[in-house]
Formats: structure tokens, sequence, C-alpha cells
């Protein structure tokens, strides 16, 4: 695991954090939000509105999920029982790393969050029964401006762990349309893609 905190922290892509765990024999604590820790780590924004969702079923997939601007939202996952596949692709501009995506397993076992930066489209995979799953967003739920990509779209190439006819999905979703049809507003900001490295908070 990285524990040094490079330029390369700073691009504000997607990040893979694990707050750190305090263990005895009654169980463990820890500070899942630490505003300041995250802002050396190059995440700035103001963070507004906490969700919750419940999936009953192994196999359900939301996404792939993105707020307009002006109401675009940076996330901040995690998971509160279970696990699922994150998935965050990029859907920035003119990137160079255009439609690629990067992905990790978060559960209530690992403590593992993803940050999602304006400027990508995310989207999850329950790996297990009754998931319950919590993120914060940087601007408020705006319907005028949600927005998403097709999770199947074979451009970006997701390569779900489940068939697709296995995948519970809403009927929204599967009428996303595909990247290609969609003109992106999300500026390019110099800074690609890059695979996920654990960063240790606290």
């Amino acid at each position: 695991m990285r524990k040094e905190r490079d330029s390369t922290i700073l691009m504000k892509l997607p990040l893979s954090i694990v707050p750190k765990r305090h263990v005895d024999g009654r169980g463990w604590f820890s500070e899942i939000f630490h505003e300041k820790r995250l802002r050396d780590l190059g995440i700035t924004c103001r963070f507004v509105q906490d969700n919750q969702a419940i999936s009953r079923r192994a196999g359900t997939l939301r996404g792939l999920h993105f707020q307009l601007p002006p109401a675009a939202q940076a996330k901040l996952v995690s998971v509160l029982h279970g696990t699922i596949l994150d998935v965050a692709v990029d859907i920035r501009s003119g990137s160079p790393t255009f439609g690629k995506h990067v992905s990790a397993e978060l559960s209530a076992e690992n403590g593992r969050q993803l940050y999602i930066p304006v400027g990508f489209a995310h989207g999850y995979l329950t790996l297990q029964d009754d998931v319950v799953l919590m993120y914060k967003v940087s601007d408020y739920y705006a319907p005028a401006y949600d927005s998403g990509i097709c999770w199947n779209d074979p451009d970006i190439a997701i390569p779900w762990p489940f068939k697709h006819t296995d995948i519970i999905a809403s009927d929204k979703d599967r009428r996303l349309p595909l990247l290609k049809e969609f003109a992106s507003p999300f500026a390019y900001d110099g800074h690609p893609l890059v695979p996920l490295t654990d960063l240790n908070l606290g």
C-alpha cells in the first residue's frame, strides 16, 4: 500500500481510501469521514448530502450514474454491510483515458472507500445479498441534471462478475445511452486516469 502522499494524489482522480481501524476485544472504531485528512489527499469539495441504499439481492446493479453541471457531484462511497464491486468511468471530454474505468471491491469487512470526482460516471454491483451502501455527495440531488451511461456499453467493457442476463437493473438504467451517444460537458483537467492504489487515512 502506498504510504507517501506524492503529487499524483493531488490530481483528484478516483482514490481508494482505507480509514484506520482501532481494534480491540469489543470490535473496532474508525473515523470514516475526516475533512482535514481528506483535504490532505487533495479532496477539497464540500459534501452536502448523505445517501443510503439497500440492495436485497446479489447481482443488483445501479449505474452508471452522474449529475450534469451545474449540479455535478463528487462522491465518497462506503459499504456498511456486504460487498460490492464499485466502478468509476472517465467521461471527461478530451481525456486520453475517456471511456476507461477503474474498479475496487468495497465491503464492510475491508473498510475501503472510493472517492469519485466530478467528471466520472459511477456504478456498482452487489456481490452479496442485503448490501447496505452509504455515500456522500458534493451537491444536492437535482432530477433535471440526472444522467447516466449504459452499464453494459461494449466500448467501456466493464467485466462485471455476473452474466448480463443474471444482473438485476432498473428499467431506467437499462435505457441509458451509450457513451458514444453522450456529448460530455466535463472538461479534461490534464490528468489521465491511473490505476487505483489504496491510501491509508489516519
